[in-house]
């Protein structure tokens, strides 16, 4: 018998692949059983092609580091409570009001924009440090910083008759205040002195919303005492407890922690929901977790906060004392008030 030549085979090798080709096309789409081949061949492929590319070892970086940063924001606002979301009302066709704040820790001045429905605005807030707990300032020191502060107001745009000087009651207790009283009087200015609850109910002006008025109250951790206050039978009602600074006298922190949560009793289980919180020590804390320059940041837990410095742990202290006694749901701290704002709202 005849051997087949190359191209015979080659011709032969075309047939039966043609053969296979067609054989198994005519099976795959005339039974059912190609046709179930087929169809899953089909959703195999788009669901492959709507998958996501797979992330290389820097996108998958980039990622982790953007759901960490989430995370962190979400503990950070939240203290298991979230973020606040209230909007302040604008002030229409306020007038400008400056006011200079002595306080335990230093001067700090605030120009606001108050309307007629004592709706107000931050303008603009300068802080300093007055050196008043160190016995450090001097007749000159004290005449220079005071003249900066009103130089800076008239610049604004603040009328002479419209700035005003507030001495905290927390200052009140320095030795040094009487001097610098006796200063801002030799540069012909009223200054106006408060005591603890009246700073107290200065605070709520300026910083409990009406909206929150029902379900809220207010607490201002100062450097030489902490003002606690709230809406009673249409008036205030304010007590005072212990400073961030009391570790400067000695004092234990268990001492001041139970002396914190008694004077918390009197505030109505009502009131309890939410508290609007101030000053230097809270301000530490909001700090560390305030998203880009929002108004209002909502405190972490206060087991949350692992502070550096002595002032800061006994404002934590204080915090968590105020905090275990209320079972307080957010404490929300406001970057724009102070209580000296709140004296401003009260002038005709």
């Amino acid at each position: 018998m005849n051997k087949l030549t190359p191209f015979a085979r080659f011709l032969i090798m075309l047939v039966i692949l043609g053969a296979i080709f067609f054989g198994g096309k005519y099976v795959l789409e005339n039974t059912s059983w190609g046709k179930n081949m087929l169809a899953k061949s089909t959703t195999e492929q788009t669901d492959t092609e709507t998958k996501a590319p797979e992330e290389s070892p820097a996108s998958e970086a980039s990622s982790s580091a953007s759901s960490s940063s989430s995370s962190s924001d979400t503990e950070a606002t939240a203290g298991g409570s979230g973020s606040f979301s209230y909007v302040a009302p604008e002030p229409i066709n306020g007038k400008l009001k400056g006011v200079v704040e002595l306080g335990a820790s230093g001067f700090n001045s605030f120009i606001v924009r108050i309307d007629k429905d004592k709706n107000w605005k931050l303008e603009k807030a300068d802080f300093g440090n007055s050196l008043v707990t160190e016995n450090m300032a001097t007749d000159e020191d004290i005449r220079a910083g005071l003249k900066q502060y009103i130089g800076k107001m008239l610049d604004f745009g603040v009328s002479g008759r419209d700035i005003h000087f507030v001495v905290s009651s927390g200052a009140v207790k320095a030795e040094v205040t009487q001097k610098i009283i006796k200063n801002l009087k030799a540069l012909n200015y009223f200054v106006n002195t408060v005591s603890a609850e009246q700073e107290g109910a200065l605070a709520l002006k300026c910083v409990l919303p009406k909206d929150f008025e029902e379900e809220a109250f207010v607490t201002d951790i100062g450097s030489g005492n902490t003002k606690i206050s709230w809406i009673k039978s249409g008036g205030v009602s304010a007590v005072e407890t212990y400073g961030a600074k009391y570790f400067q006298d000695g004092t234990d922190d268990g001492k001041v922690y139970d002396e914190v949560k008694a004077k918390c009793a009197g505030i109505p289980s009502m009131k309890r929901k939410t508290c609007f919180i101030i000053g230097g020590a809270p301000f530490s804390m909001a700090k560390q977790v305030r998203n880009g320059k929002e108004r209002y940041t909502v405190l972490k837990a206060p087991k949350d906060y692992k502070m550096d410095d002595a002032k800061g742990k006994a404002g934590v202290n204080i915090y968590k004392a105020i905090k275990d006694a209320t079972g307080c749901e957010q404490f929300v701290f406001d970057w724009d008030a102070n209580f000296t704002i709140g004296f401003l709202l009260n002038l005709p």
